[in-house]
């Protein structure tokens, strides 16, 4: 996977006050953490960490205050939850050759089979244990054909040489289900509605 480069400054100012001014200036107030090593308060461009954001697990090389650079992976996001933009962002340092567990996110291909049968994601994301530096962006399983009942088990995905699964190998990623029988009767009882709303 690819590095995306970031600049990053330290911040010296906390409290709510502090971090409203901050993304007032799009920018993000963030953490550095790991190693066992003092939590490092970071200022980051909002802009650029939206970009790198949107690769899941993405490997960040942040250059702060132009004097050291640090490998991290996000591990938490806080979005405002009405409009969408960043609040927070917590980063994990990792080293090269380092294995991290992450969730992965898993992708469904293929059509199932005729029948109007629904695809239930029990599963968004798969945990695996990878080098920090290769983690894939997403695991792709197929589906083709699969019919009422059918399910797709963690050791069912195929994995990229070097990452292993951070969950048991039974735990159901996706299931198949037969399709609702309710729909009529939630347009019947819709119909009864307008019928008594009209009366």
């Amino acid at each position: 996977m690819s590095e995306v480069k970031i600049t990053a400054q330290t911040r010296t100012e906390f409290g709510k006050g502090a971090a409203r001014r901050i993304r007032r200036a799009d920018q993000v107030p963030g953490v550095l953490y790991g190693h066992g090593s003092e939590p490092q308060h970071l200022t980051l461009p909002g802009h650029a960490l939206l970009l790198a954001l949107r690769t899941p697990n993405v490997l960040i090389s942040l250059d702060i205050d132009g004097k050291t650079n640090e490998l991290a992976i996000p591990k938490s996001v806080q979005r405002d939850p009405l409009k969408g933009f960043l609040e927070h962002v917590d980063l994990l340092l990792v080293k090269r050759g380092e294995k991290v567990t992450v969730e992965v996110p898993v992708e469904a291909e293929g059509e199932l089979a005729p029948g109007g049968y629904l695809l239930e994601h029990v599963l968004n994301a798969l945990p695996v244990e990878a080098e920090a530096t290769h983690i894939p962006e997403s695991l792709s399983v197929s589906v083709e054909g699969l019919e009422a009942g059918a399910s797709v088990h963690a050791k069912d995905i195929s994995l990229p040489s070097g990452v292993s699964l951070a969950v048991e190998e039974d735990a159901v990623v996706l299931q198949v289900l037969a399709a609702q029988a309710e729909e009529p009767a939630a347009e019947e009882t819709e119909a009864e509605g307008d019928e008594a709303a009209e009366a």
